[in-house]
């Protein structure tokens, strides 16, 4: 049975000097003469900042895993608010919803949050109790502003936000199921890092289809789908990043640069440029499909973690989460 439950949010506002620690710099030029201006905002009452997304106003949601918080950031004037969403939470994964909320796979109380964009009044709807350990990873809204979302330990599941209906399911091959995406063409698909794939969900019947990537246990570990209908998947054991076409079915992958590179995040912009994160190399990585080019972004502090990325035009954002800071990385188009 569905629980729900609200929470009167513990809310802190902070003002401008959450810009903590501000440092820019410049990358080198793309092809085409473009370049890009990175900056680092230090978010400190952000314990392990994880998922971040575009919150639709100029700011931006960000993921405190550490200490149960969800956080608004106005990188215009730098004030921060915090949301705390509950005892026990440790937020994972953080999506704009249809309503314009934000809405949270809550892995600490294994349920799915809601916060109100406008009051930040937190609801939660919690998994059936014989779910307990699902382990909550990422969510996506598919065209019909059902939720869909992955828990690591095995479990792929939906959510209804106007019927609170939540269903549960064991996903094929058991643990895994991490990033979660949704193509242009309405199709809900998501990767499978302790299962080596990637998988379509039928949206109708919730029936999976398990698809093989070519590099055997490749550790798929997160899923973008660009504008043509490719899923974009960052490869954690073998360094690759790979695009599945879903028209034509056929794969194509790349190795990123350096000494054993290890993919994490993937995002893909509104031009299809593709963005990682190398551990390894500790470093966001852009790649563009068209030239087959890298462009790298270290840190410039050890241990950034940057686990997930998002953005919007012009501009791609990451939570360092060993550093409790987001990075933006801005392309500037030549004159």
């Amino acid at each position: 049975m569905l629980r729900r439950s609200f929470l009167r949010l513990g809310l802190a506002t902070l003002s401008a000097p959450a810009l903590i620690g501000r440092a820019a710099a410049t990358g080198a030029p793309a092809p085409g003469g473009a370049k890009f201006t990175v900056t680092y905002f230090d978010v400190p009452q952000i314990r392990g900042s994880r998922d971040v997304t575009d919150a639709g106003d100029g700011t931006l949601w960000v993921c405190g895993q550490r200490n149960g918080t969800l956080g608004r950031f106005d990188p215009r004037s730098g004030q921060l608010k915090v949301v705390e969403l509950g005892q026990g939470a440790a937020p994972h994964g953080v999506i704009r919803g249809p309503d314009g909320a934000a809405w949270v796979t809550e892995g600490g109380q294994n349920a799915i949050a809601r916060v109100d964009d406008k009051t930040h009044e937190v609801a939660l709807f919690r998994l059936p109790a014989e779910r307990a350990k699902a382990n909550l990873n990422t969510g996506v809204f598919d065209k019909a502003g059902i939720l869909w979302f992955t828990g690591q330990n095995g479990v792929i599941g939906r959510f209804d936000p106007k019927t609170e209906k939540m269903e549960v399911w064991d996903a094929p091959r058991g643990r895994g199921a991490y990033g979660i995406t949704l193509t242009p063409s309405g199709e809900v698909w998501y990767a499978s890092l302790a299962g080596n794939h990637i998988a379509r969900i039928d949206t109708g019947t919730a029936n999976v289809t398990v698809v093989e990537p070519p590099t055997p246990g490749q550790g798929a570990r997160r899923a973008w789908s660009d504008s043509k209908n490719r899923i974009w998947v960052s490869e954690w054991n073998s360094g690759n990043v790979s695009a599945y076409d879903t028209l034509s079915q056929s794969w194509k992958t790349w190795k990123l640069p350096g000494e054993k590179p290890r993919a994490y995040s993937v995002y893909v912009d509104d031009a299809d440029k593709v963005w990682l994160t190398d551990f390894t190399a500790n470093a966001i990585v852009q790649f563009d499909p068209v030239t087959e080019a890298f462009n790298s972004f270290p840190s410039d502090k050890p241990g950034a973690n940057v686990r997930q990325m998002d953005g919007r035009s012009g501009e791609a954002w990451g939570g360092e989460s060993g550093n409790d800071r987001l990075v933006r990385i801005q392309t500037v188009q030549p004159a």
